[in-house]
């Protein structure tokens, strides 16, 4: 690789001698003003970070709640917290601003998000006398603002992506613009941020439908439409560099973060410093961000992104997010610096705590980090989020090298209301090889029941050699998804274990004879033989041909197993089982196997050796006719827990099969249902504004379609 510590050390000597300057004299005479109480506006994992670093300052926390966060971590976390109400209550600033003078809160801590960039929400806490711990809001007004920024940037030397960013919205103006720009392009809400409210044109056609669906998302996302167009690079890769500003002029980088792998949009996975990188372009993407910075006056944590192209070598300006990001822990572990407690000191009137030259000292020696975020979606299923109750959890142990940044515990609930995070996954090494094989071993340790994760997939990305090597983009995804999403071969041992797992589930009662998940009789009868069916689950159900285990027990805790179907043969004689729910150890005759298995009804999810698999059991052939389940083939389903935000058809239309019936929102992200067949209309059985459980009918269909 092109970035060892030697070569960083050599560029870093020569960026330092021409860019750095002491910290202005300003500051030692400068008046500070320590801040002793804060309210969080914000909620989860970020709400619990902030409140972790203001309460090792000495600093009194209030948090705020909503009523479907009554009982959630960071509303628990302090002896101050108040109740806002509603769901969306979280983006009522004034009333924000109300209960932080009413709990006598010195200062606000926006966290990210919600209303972490709203220039006029900072602007209000300044005027009714709160210390607001972010940028000026000016500067966040300026850098908010897609189409001012790329002005702004463009004046102070920052290289920006060639696209418009004008005043004349006219849809067919902007469809002129792009073809000046060139096809591909990208349409983007000049609001936007974190991946809402932006579309890819591959050509002149679909343009304008990209353009609607993309101002319908900024309407929605942030109460605005007025869009930008950009080109759009092939290969890109999404580089960002943290800065950290002063009241005294003083601006440093805190070293980058390559953020490259992406879904719709949307990070999950990122890492410091980026991967084959030329130290000249690392030392001008340093110099460039603080050049951004000073170019506004600005104060406090910012991030300024680039688009950098892989074809090139080039880098663009692609915006600033006047905030702490999500992905901040990875710079902390390369800069050994607690950035929240860099924004309580700036925000009181400190300087910056350290110079450039000492910072990119501390980078050269302190290796890598990688912070994967551990979400509630189904990968399987175009990453669709997925809601609640974590049944069981198992995380990672902690360790010097090993941090979980996390807003939830065993039983909490994931709200459809709120993007789906669970936690971040935070890993540091002397090298980028380690620190990937200490992400790995770390996800192999993570264990969720309850809703769909990330985390298998991201298992795959560790092992995945493109991403070794250091070979990222944005369409990182989509190049290798054959790859990333292979099916798996499942071992005759993990059906053998979850017989056993639930076999040891119905022996722990009173009586060894009870009744099983579809009413069935449970135990060892007359035979001393039991038998259990399972399906594998995928991401539309169960799936093949059933696998058959029979258990015969042969002594105390001593059993004589097979296992049958689906092309999967294979016995094991005088197995001992010592069941430790939620897990057991057996010793099969050639080797010793630890698995973890979780029931719920009829669902297995068994951890074995690091991997996760989603069984069904089979229920007895009378079940499903005794409930009276009807076909659903006629019908299209709400994929997750959702609201309709509109019906795209009518009720009698024909249509075809991939046309757009209802356009739904989940986790704050648009989402299109489109027809799985061709076919006539019979109704559409919800309006706008409707909520849905995932599995709720939303379209259906005449019978006897083609």
């Amino acid at each position: 690789m092109l970035s060892t510590a030697r070569s960083r050390a050599i560029a870093r000597s020569l960026f330092v001698s021409h860019t750095s300057r002491a910290l202005s004299t300003t500051a030692s005479t400068s008046k500070t003003t320590p801040i002793t109480s804060v309210l969080i506006a914000n909620r989860g994992e970020i709400a619990l970070r902030v409140g972790r670093t203001a309460s090792a300052l000495g600093v009194r926390c209030t948090t705020i709640y909503t009523a479907p966060d009554a009982h959630s971590q960071h509303a628990l976390s302090s002896p101050f917290s108040v109740n806002l109400g509603e769901p969306n209550a979280y983006l009522d600033g004034e009333r924000i601003i109300s209960v932080a003078k009413q709990q006598g809160c010195e200062a606000l801590h926006p966290g990210y998000g919600f209303l972490s960039e709203n220039s006029e929400f900072a602007k209000r806490c300044v005027e009714e006398g709160l210390v607001f711990i972010g940028p000026p809001w000016k500067a966040i007004e300026a850098m908010g603002n897609k189409s001012r920024s790329k002005d702004i940037m463009i004046q102070a030397g920052v290289p920006c992506i060639p696209g418009y960013h004008g005043a004349n919205q006219d849809p067919a103006h902007l469809l002129e613009e792009a073809k000046k720009i060139g096809f591909p392009v990208m349409v983007k809400a000049v609001k936007g941020g974190g991946g809402k409210g932006m579309r890819i044109a591959m050509n002149g056609d679909e343009f304008l439908d990209k353009l609607e669906s993309a101002k319908s998302e900024g309407r929605n996302s942030f109460g605005d439409d007025e869009m930008l167009v950009e080109k759009y690079i092939a290969t890109p890769r999404h580089i960002e560099v943290q800065i950290f500003a002063d009241k005294y002029g003083n601006a440093v980088a805190l070293g980058e973060r390559d953020c490259s792998l992406q879904r719709r949009h949307q990070k999950i996975l990122e890492e410091a410093p980026a991967p084959n990188l030329a130290e000249d372009i690392r030392q001008d993407l340093w110099e460039k961000a603080r050049a951004a910075a000073l170019a506004v006056g600005y104060e406090g944590a910012g991030t300024v992104e680039f688009i950098f192209d892989n074809d090139t070598n080039e880098f663009f300006f692609m915006e600033m997010n006047t905030r702490l990001q999500v992905e901040h822990p990875v710079t902390e572990e390369i800069t050994g610096e607690d950035l929240v407690s860099w924004q309580f000191k700036i925000a009181a009137g400190e300087p910056l705590p350290l110079d450039q030259a000492t910072i990119a000292q501390r980078i050269s020696e302190r290796g890598w980090a990688i912070e994967a975020r551990i979400y509630a979606e189904n990968p399987n299923q175009n990453f669709m989020p997925d809601s609640g109750k974590l049944i069981h959890l198992r995380t990672p142990q902690i360790s010097d090298g090993v941090r979980i940044d996390a807003g939830f515990i065993e039983g909490d609930t994931v709200s459809s209301a709120y993007d789906g995070m669970i936690a971040k996954l935070i890993v540091s090494g002397p090298t980028r090889e380690v620190a990937i094989q200490k992400l790995y071993a770390a996800l192999q340790d993570y264990e969720v029941v309850g809703l769909s994760t990330n985390i298998e997939f991201l298992k795959k990305i560790c092992k995945s050699q493109p991403f070794i090597k250091g070979d990222v983009e944005t369409g990182y995804i989509q190049k290798y998804n054959d790859e990333l999403f292979a099916p798996e071969t499942t071992e005759p041992e993990v059906f053998a274990q979850a017989a056993l797992g639930l076999l040891a589930k119905e022996l722990s009662g009173p009586h060894a004879i009870g009744q099983g998940p579809h009413g069935e009789a449970i135990g060892f009868g007359a035979a001393n033989e039991r038998q259990f069916s399972f399906f594998i689950s995928s991401a539309t159900g169960a799936e093949g041909e059933p696998i058959h285990v029979t258990i015969n027990q042969s002594g105390r805790k001593m059993f004589d197993i097979d296992v049958k179907g689906s092309g999967i043969e294979a016995s094991y004689a005088n197995v001992v089982c010592e069941p430790r729910s939620p897990s057991i150890s057996t010793f099969f005759p050639h080797t010793r196997i630890e698995s973890t298995v979780i029931t719920e009804g009829d669902k297995i999810t068994l951890f074995q050796h690091g991997r996760q698999t989603q069984l069904t059991l089979s229920p007895p052939s009378w079940y499903e006719k005794a409930l009276g389940l009807k076909d659903v083939t006629n019908s299209v389903l709400a994929p997750m827990p959702c609201k309709v935000l509109r019906n795209e058809v009518k009720e009698g239309d024909e249509v075809e099969k991939d046309q757009a019936l209802v356009v739904i929102e989940s986790m704050k992200m648009e989402t299109v249902i489109r027809s799985p067949q061709k076919g006539v209309i019979a109704k559409l059985v919800h309006k706008a504004g409707y909520i849905c459980k995932a599995g709720t009918a939303l379209v259906l269909f005449e019978e006897h379609v083609s």
